[in-house]
Formats: structure tokens, sequence, C-alpha cells
């Protein structure tokens, strides 16, 4: 049981003053009943006096009792109004100089709080923390998007939400080994992913962090200019030699007219025309690796459709977002540089077109869903097998005699340029799907 501290001085206060008034009892000559009347007289106005000289320190214990509450409860706006020049004054001016500073700091504790969501919920990284009873108590956007999870995943169990995630990344998060992956998506190409883990005490209970990042954009992107940087080499020093060579052959056509020898003529013709072939070849790759900056603008879309339709043969489809269908183009809403897609449909139509299928089986359909523009290329050909797909997009690649290697190469490269992604896939009942997505810039 508590007892408060002015009572107790009360109490002492008391005995004191009776202490103080006992030798009246046997000293006075006041008769009994005076005595008692000293007595309880002089413990009164005692008493009275104490009240009186610690009203005070009444005051000041009840507000900082009153502050004190307000700290345990979360709040730190409220301050002492004692302003009393005393020992309880200057513990009131220390009460609300602490309670300024926990007030500041909790602002900046606050601000900062919003500045880490506003930063984990925007990364494009998938982010999750898990407890050490496997309960995921935060995650991002890309969270939510990437587990298909629109509702949140806070709350949920770990196990449920690999039972559910893409194939590829359930594994990866089974074994908890830091790493890269491959996802497998079933309407697009295998994706790389990197996945790492952290492991810390948040308020004395173990948390792991799970942070999946998807590489296979950065990956493309330095493939891409390590064989920039090769084809430089190769066309730097190509160029080097065909320059001498064409000088000299000009000078054996002239010595060959002179000594009219037929033979000698044919020969020097066939050296020209393999000359004009590899410097196409070099100028081919030179254009590949020197692939300028794309120039975003509204595309006519009908009159591109249009004027690729005069030159290959297909059929086109197009889908809306409100399930609408159309075997016309209409004016949709694409942002891109119409040149360089252009050159990828024209190198899309000319495989779809060299791959055995029927011509007027050869489609372009264009699909709208939200944010992205959807180009599917599709052709009935023979497809292709699993290995020449992974490779297929690679520069120098190609399973054609007389191929460069360039034309899916130069495509990917357009559609890296455009931020999009394009991946390849066999058809069901036989052919090839070329699908290309791009960003839609909407309103």
């Amino acid at each position: 049981m508590r007892i408060n501290t002015l009572p107790r001085i009360y109490i002492v206060v008391a005995c004191i003053s009776l202490l103080a008034t006992l030798p009246l009892l046997f000293l006075s000559p006041l008769s009994l009943p005076g005595k008692i009347v000293v007595v309880i007289a002089t413990v009164l106005i005692a008493m009275a006096a104490t009240r009186y000289l610690l009203r005070d320190l009444k005051e000041g214990l009840s507000a900082l009792e009153t502050g004190l509450l307000n700290l345990k409860d979360g709040e730190f706006s409220s301050t002492l109004a004692y302003k009393k020049s005393d020992e309880i004054g200057h513990l009131c001016d220390l009460y609300n100089d602490t309670a300024m500073q926990l007030r500041a700091e909790k602002h900046w504790l606050y601000q900062r709080e919003l500045l880490l969501d506003k930063v984990t919920q925007s990364s494009p990284e998938v982010l999750f923390l898990v407890n050490d009873q496997q309960q995921i108590i935060f995650s991002n956007i890309a969270a939510r998007q990437f587990f298909q999870s629109p509702k949140g995943l806070d709350g949920s169990m770990l196990s449920a939400l690999v039972d559910g995630a893409p194939q590829g990344a359930a594994e990866a998060i089974k074994a908890r080994k830091e790493g890269l992956f491959t996802l497998l998506p079933s309407d697009s190409e295998p994706q790389t992913w990197h996945m790492s883990t952290g492991h810390f005490l948040l308020n004395n209970q173990a948390h792991t962090l799970y942070i999946l990042k998807q590489m296979t954009r950065e990956l493309s992107r330095q493939e891409v200019a390590v064989w920039k940087k090769v084809i430089r080499v190769i066309s730097h020093e190509l160029n080097n030699s065909l320059g001498p060579i064409s000088s000299m052959l000009h000078s054996g056509k002239i010595l060959s007219e002179q000594l009219n020898e037929e033979k000698l003529g044919r020969v020097f013709e066939t050296i020209d025309d393999r000359i004009k072939h590899l410097s196409d070849f070099v100028q081919g790759y030179g254009k590949f690796a020197k692939l300028p900056e794309p120039k975003i603008e509204a595309i006519n879309w009908q009159a591109l459709i249009e004027e690729l339709s005069q030159q290959w043969q297909f059929s086109y489809l197009e889908r809306g977002i409100d399930d609408s269908h159309s075997v016309a183009p209409t004016n949709l809403s694409i942002h891109a540089d119409q040149v360089q897609i252009e050159q990828l449909l024209i190198n899309l139509l000319k495989n779809a077109h060299e791959s055995g299928s029927a011509a007027d089986q050869v489609v372009i359909e264009v699909e709208l869903r939200g944010t992205e523009v959807i180009i599917l290329v599709l052709d009935r050909g023979e497809g292709i097998s699993d290995n020449v797909m992974s490779n297929a997009l690679i520069p120098f690649y190609s399973t054609k005699p007389s191929g460069s290697g360039l034309g899916l190469a130069l495509c990917r490269e357009i559609i890296d340029a455009h931020h999009g992604q394009i991946g390849l896939y066999n058809r069901d009942e036989g052919g090839l799907a070329v699908r290309v997505s791009l960003p839609r810039l909407i309103g």
C-alpha cells in the first residue's frame, strides 16, 4: 500500500509537537484539562503552519505526477505550469526540457519512419519480413504484386506464401539459399532473379528479411555490352584490312585489263563481291553496336501496320482493355520510336515467313493490358528447340546457313532501350510466338 509523503510529514510534525508539549503536563501549574487544551492547540497550530508552508510542495508533486503519467502514455506535448523558484520548480523545469527533447525526437523518428516506409513501398525489389514464428509482419507493394496478393501479406504464414509462389521462387525461398535463381512464368520467357536474406533482432525476437531482385534486364544489358565491345573490336580490325585490300584490288583490276587475262578478271570480280558482302556485314553489326537512343513519340499505328502489310503478308488482331476485338488497326496509345519499332516488326515478320509457316497463318496480335502494350507475332512454322530458344537472342547466333545472327539480337536491343521485355515460346499446336511488351503512357 502506498503512503503519500505529505501525510507522513503531518504525522511527524504532530508527533514532534506532542513530545515538545509533554513537559507541560508535569511542570505547568495549570489544571489537567487546561494542560490537555494547551497540548492539542500546540499540535493543531504546528500542523496548520506545516500545511501552509508545504502548500507549494503539494502543488509541485501533483504537477510532476500528472506529467509523468503523460510520459507513460507517450504524450510529450504537455508541459508543467509550476514556476516556483524552489527544488520542485527546478525539477519541473527539467521535466519540461526533457518533454520538449522527447517531442522533437519523436517527430524526427516519425519522419524517418515515413521516409523509410516510402522508400520500401516504392522499391521495385520484393521485400518481406518474417519473424521467428515464420509469420510475415511486413511486405511492400512489389511483394504483394509478385505473390499476387492485393490484400497484403502481413499476418500470413511463410509456408502458405511459398505454396502460392511462382515456380522457381518457391524452391529458392524454401532453401533460403542466397544467390541467383530462375523464375519460370507461364506466359513469358524464364527470368533471372537474385535472393538475399538478412537476420537481425527486433524487440528481442529473431527476424529474417527476404529481398528478391529482378536481374534479367541487368544481366541482359551486361551481356549485350560485352557483345557490343567484341563487335566494335572486330569491325575495327576488319575495316583496317578492307581498306588496303580494296586499294590493291583496284590496282589489280587495272593490271588485269592491261594483260587482257579473262580468268584473272573473274578472280578480281569475285574478290570485289566478297569485299562488298563483308563490308555490308560489318556495317550491319556496327548498326547493332551503335543503336541510337529511341526518340519516344506517339506512333501512327494504322500507318505503320498498313506500310508493313505492303511488304509482308499477315493477319492482324487487336484486343482492347474492354475485351473488344478488331481486325483492323486503330489509333492505339503507343509511344515509342517508330523507326525502331518498324525495324523490330520487320525482323519478326521476316523470321515468321522463313519458319516454314504458311503466309496466311502469320499473325500480328496487339493487346492493351493496363500499363502495357503486348505485341505478339505468331506463326505455324516448325518452332524451335529449347537449346535454340535459350540462345536465339544472342548476337552471332543463327540456325540459318546464311544468317548473320543479328535479327533477334537487334530486336532485344530495341526492346531493352524502350524498357520493355521480349520472349519466345513454342505454341501448343505448332509454331512460334514472339511476345513483346512495351510500357504504355496513359493520360
